[in-house]
């Protein structure tokens, strides 16, 4: 790297999960020389050979053609270091009370400070807790190096849409001083158009919790509605279209499910940040409450609609925690808080999904079918997700000489007429067409 304009020539990738692989793979594009790092032989394996554990459209395009010649793979940095090394590894919460799990982004830290020198910047991609860019990162690269180059830049895409929004998407660069921020700016600069300093490295992992958190809260919302509408016998889609027409405030968000690595981590990320400042967000908090009962109070609702579940068959139609644009991302899925349900009243879960696979179905307890296999053994149907394939479902000819009672279609893609022609029951999230056959 020369003293004038910053050069980075060759970019180290620490965690190939989903932020990893396609930052790796937008990275290779723009012609950097990539150095993906991971501790999970399998995983290595399967890139090294091009072919990505993790479905995003275009990625796999990019490791086929760039593997061994613009991303190399292993468990480690290079030995003489990268001109800029970019964390990001998991930082999940626990199970149990949702605390922040950070000993990935330690860990990453401390090998980047073996591996890498002073002159390298160093860069904070995972979403983490307001602070912790400076608590748990700085710290190993000062006792190592006795300074560092460091900025946080938090990753905002969603999934089905990476490869784009790493380039389109403005980027959010927070710097530990002057100089961190102009190396990072110039890092960035060489992938987006559009920049956004801010002041500090804390500015900037605030940032991505906002972000997150106000979807979290904007959906729940919907969900709110959606509950209500169940008690009133009245169309939550209908109320929600009505209110939004031409009225110049904020839209209402549909009812539906929120999932996903980031929303159903990051509300705690930031509570507990928020907390340890002597501040506890109630609104974030809620929201966050709504959204995860949604899931069981589905599940107990489609019990109700079968009448004496225990030895029914179900057909679950979408595993992925959500269907458009479409992903095999299982984090946060609400199948994971159905199964518990539907195990205990003795239902027998069929799943089908267009992209997770059987061993992950059954993972999770559930028996893979085809389409058509599910629909003429099922006593009811449960859409999840509203994936392109099942808006083309024809229940004309799936339903006919069917034991399906009810479908309970979360997203409304089917055509609730045919569904009811069939004399089959039907039903969504905060709304019920009819009595079930």
């Amino acid at each position: 790297m020369t003293e004038g304009e910053p050069e980075f020539r060759q970019v180290g990738v620490i965690g190939m999960g989903y932020v990893g692989l396609t930052l790796a793979a937008a990275l290779a594009r723009r012609g950097y020389e990539v150095h993906g790092v991971d501790t999970q032989p399998a995983l290595l394996d399967t890139l090294s050979r091009g072919r990505p554990h993790i479905f995003e459209p275009g990625v796999e395009d990019v490791f086929k053609e760039w593997v061994g010649s613009r991303i190399f793979l292993g468990h480690d940095l290079p030995d003489t270091g990268v001109d800029a090394a970019i964390i990001c590894v998991s930082t999940p919460v626990e199970a149990a009370g949702h605390e922040p799990y950070l000993l990935n982004l330690a860990a990453a830290a401390e090998h980047i400070a073996k591996r890498c020198s002073p002159q390298t910047l160093v860069v904070v991609r995972s979403t983490v807790p307001v602070g912790a860019t400076r608590a748990v990162v700085l710290p190993p690269l000062l006792d190592a190096w006795g300074s560092a180059r460091l900025v946080m830049a938090p990753e905002r895409t969603i999934q089905g849409q990476a490869l784009r929004e790493l380039v389109e998407l403005p980027q959010v660069v927070g710097g530990l001083d002057d100089e961190s921020l102009r190396l990072g700016l110039a890092l960035f600069g060489g992938l987006s158009d559009r920049l956004v300093p801010v002041s500090s490295l804390e500015t900037a992992e605030l940032v991505k919790l906002v972000n997150n958190c106000h979807t979290d809260v904007i959906y729940s919302f919907g969900n709110e509605v959606a509950r209500m509408t169940e008690r009133l016998g009245l169309d939550p889609l209908e109320v929600i279209r009505a209110t939004n027409v031409d009225y110049p405030r904020p839209d209402i968000a549909k009812p539906g499910y929120v999932g996903g690595g980031c929303l159903s981590k990051d509300p705690y990320l930031l509570l507990s940040a928020a907390e340890r400042a002597g501040y506890v967000p109630p609104l974030i908090s809620a929201a966050r409450t709504v959204n995860e009962d949604l899931p069981v109070h589905v599940a107990e609702r489609v019990l109700t609609l079968l009448g004496e579940p225990a030895g029914k068959r179900l057909l679950v139609l979408g595993w992925a925690y959500k269907g458009w644009p479409p992903t095999d991302d299982m984090r946060g899925t609400p199948i994971a808080s159905m199964m518990p349900v539907f195990d205990r009243a003795g239902v027998e879960v069929l799943g089908h999904d267009p992209l997770v696979g059987a061993d992950v179905i059954r993972r999770h307890g559930g028996t893979p079918v085809d389409v058509a296999a599910g629909f003429a053994s099922a006593d009811a149907v449960l859409v999840i997700t509203d994936h392109p394939q099942y808006r083309r479902l024809d229940v004309d000819r799936l339903l006919p000489g069917s034991s399906v009672r009810f479908v309970y279609d979360s997203w409304r893609v089917l055509d609730e007429d045919r569904v009811s022609g069939n004399g089959v029951g039907y039903a969504g999230l905060g709304y019920q067409a009819g009595e079930t056959r």
